[in-house]
């Protein structure tokens, strides 16, 4: 099964399992610090659209897209107020406006590291110039191989999802290639999961 399938297939089970999650607001809070009041914010791999309702109430204008129909429904009903589109991120991203902020939180796991730097690319293509990305990635295990097939059972069924995990200097060279400006950094452990969050300006 395909990420997608697999996502489409999780998507109610996922986003009640992670409705309780609470290691990204701390990095996220201190992400809004640096976009402009009542700007616009792309919320990449947008899922439930759990955080893109964490920026309609501080007051952002939101548009989010995933690649799961399923996740989408899920969004458009718990953030009406927000824009969501059916969009892939290894595809031409085209919405007619560019944003003041691009998001994109436990979205490049799931890209192969042959492919990171141009879906980064990809992703910073409707930010406005001097424009701030976020990233959220899953920290490399020491011992641990850095990408993988991961077949899980959570919810009473069997799926399997593909996880990249990167060091911090790694996500932060990618960026750079990308024509990026760190100005944050900082890695939180939740659980058993380190997550190495960066915000870049572009």
């Amino acid at each position: 099964m395909d990420l997608k399938s697999t996502y489409n297939k999780i998507a109610k089970d996922w986003a009640a399992d992670h409705s309780d999650d609470s290691w990204w607001i701390e990095g996220t809070e201190k992400y809004v610090s640096f976009l402009p009041k009542g700007g616009f914010v792309l919320d990449v791999g947008c899922g439930n659209g759990e955080k893109s309702k964490y920026f309609v109430d501080k007051g952002f204008g939101v548009t989010g897209f995933d690649f799961s129909e399923e996740m989408i429904k899920l969004a458009r009903s718990h953030v009406p107020s927000a824009t969501f589109f059916v969009k892939d991120i290894k595809e031409p991203l085209d919405f007619g406006k560019q944003f003041d902020g691009v998001f994109a939180q436990a979205v490049l796991l799931h890209i192969s590291k042959k492919e990171v730097l141009n879906v980064i690319k990809n992703i910073i293509a409707p930010l406005k110039p001097s424009g701030y990305l976020y990233i959220a990635v899953k920290e490399t295990k020491p011992g641990k191989p850095d990408e993988q097939m991961v077949k899980e059972s959570d919810y009473g069924y069997e799926y399997e999802r593909f996880f990249s995990y990167f060091t911090s200097e790694e996500m932060e060279s990618y960026l750079e290639q990308a024509g990026l400006v760190i100005v944050h950094k900082e890695t939180i452990s939740s659980g058993k999961t380190n997550w190495i969050q960066i915000i870049a300006k572009k």
